[in-house]
């Protein structure tokens, strides 16, 4: 169901038919990156924490790792995961498919500016093999994120990734 509920969300944009399913896994940003044919770093990765009332989400890119003190100087609070059920009780969506698009409920939504240095991402779908491509103009506006944030460390500057060219050839629309 939770495919379906991000499609529909599409919708709004006619961009449903853009969504990609993919014959083999993509719940993981190797295996993602994999499916679709382009460096791990632009994957774009949501991550689940406890927030004071509900879970917040952060989306970033694939090589980034949350930085503890980044997180807690942003969010004035600890960065704590949350559990496998949590994850789909909040979102809707089960690990490896977690997406900022078609919630089960009203969490906010934050994007690392590590995804900044990429002209396209490719987020999940609510699925383990599913991605669309995206600018961050667009995850921002269809995730209806509430602002910028810089929670991350260790992602590359470099932007040569963002004219890696795809190869949708093993991808089923």
């Amino acid at each position: 169901m939770s495919f379906e509920s991000v499609k529909d969300h599409f919708k709004k944009w006619n961009r449903e038919r853009d969504i990609m399913v993919f014959e083999t896994s993509s719940a993981t940003v190797e295996l993602a990156a994999e499916a679709i044919g382009v460096a791990p770093a632009r994957i774009a990765k949501t991550l689940s924490f406890r927030g004071e009332d509900k879970a917040i989400l952060v989306v970033a890119a694939g090589d980034a790792k949350v930085d503890n003190k980044k997180f807690r100087q942003a969010f004035q609070m600890k960065a704590r995961m949350l559990s496998a059920d949590e994850v789909v009780e909040q979102t809707g969506h089960v690990i490896g498919g977690v997406c900022p698009f078609g919630l089960a409920n009203n969490l906010d939504v934050y994007l690392d500016v590590s995804m900044k240095r990429f002209d396209t991402l490719f987020p999940a779908c609510g699925s383990t093999n599913s991605a669309i491509e995206l600018t961050c103009d667009e995850i921002f506006e269809f995730s209806t994120a509430k602002e910028w944030v810089d929670v991350c460390k260790d992602w590359e500057e470099d932007t040569a990734y963002s004219a890696h060219k795809t190869d949708y050839s093993q991808v089923k629309q």
